[in-house]
């Protein structure tokens, strides 16, 4: 199985430093350029995924849409496992409002943050279904930074953490039991560059 992570494009709140969380933000106009910087990659490539998947949240949504419209596979229905971590009263805060608010730990301190472990435990839920539905399937999810991030910290626990930007493209392959990345946090689209890596087949 290969499963390919793609962060949503930028938003209004991205721009302005602003936490999104599970509030839902459309793309602007840079996150539909940068969708489609994506899509044109992915176009000129060999032909990889079956289908899109994303978030039911529109930034993801819309940034899935571009997509597989591009390529001409399925945009699967929206999955709320696939939400950015949900922020609670930190959502719409920028940084400088929060510490104001609760101090430099205000992530111990701001109600109703999900915590890693509901983050992690509702990704692995939907990459278990997702196992075991198509076992030998090829898999491009739209999601989060945040939920990302934590996905790869449990998929892949060896693997040097960096900020995931607005449409970075990663890809994990399932091999004896075990998932490795090919391709991790890649923005060349956003610079005009078509290049992945040869995959196994």
């Amino acid at each position: 199985m290969i499963i390919g992570m793609v962060r949503h494009g930028n938003t209004d709140w991205n721009a302005l430093g602003k936490i999104q969380g599970q509030t839902d933000i459309p793309l602007n106009e840079l996150g539909i350029k940068q969708a489609n910087a994506l899509a044109d990659r992915l176009s000129h490539d060999e032909k990889l995924w079956d289908a899109v998947i994303s978030s039911d949240l529109k930034r993801a949504r819309q940034t899935a849409s571009v997509i597989a419209e591009k390529l001409n596979i399925p945009l699967l229905d929206g999955d709320s496992r696939l939400r950015e971590r949900n922020f609670g009263e930190v959502e719409g805060l920028i940084l400088q409002e929060r510490i104001d608010r609760w101090g430099e730990n205000w992530r111990e301190v701001a109600g109703g943050l999900e915590s890693d472990e509901e983050v992690r435990t509702r990704g692995l839920a939907f990459i278990a279904e997702w196992q075991q539905r198509k076992p030998e399937g090829r898999l491009l999810v739209v999601s989060h930074g945040g939920f990302l991030a934590q996905m790869f910290d449990t998929l892949c626990a060896n693997m040097e953490k960096q900020h995931l930007g607005n449409l970075s493209y990663s890809i994990l392959q399932l091999k004896d039991e075990q998932w490795e990345p090919l391709l991790y946090n890649c923005t060349r689209h956003l610079e005009q560059e078509q290049e992945v890596p040869s995959l196994e087949k």
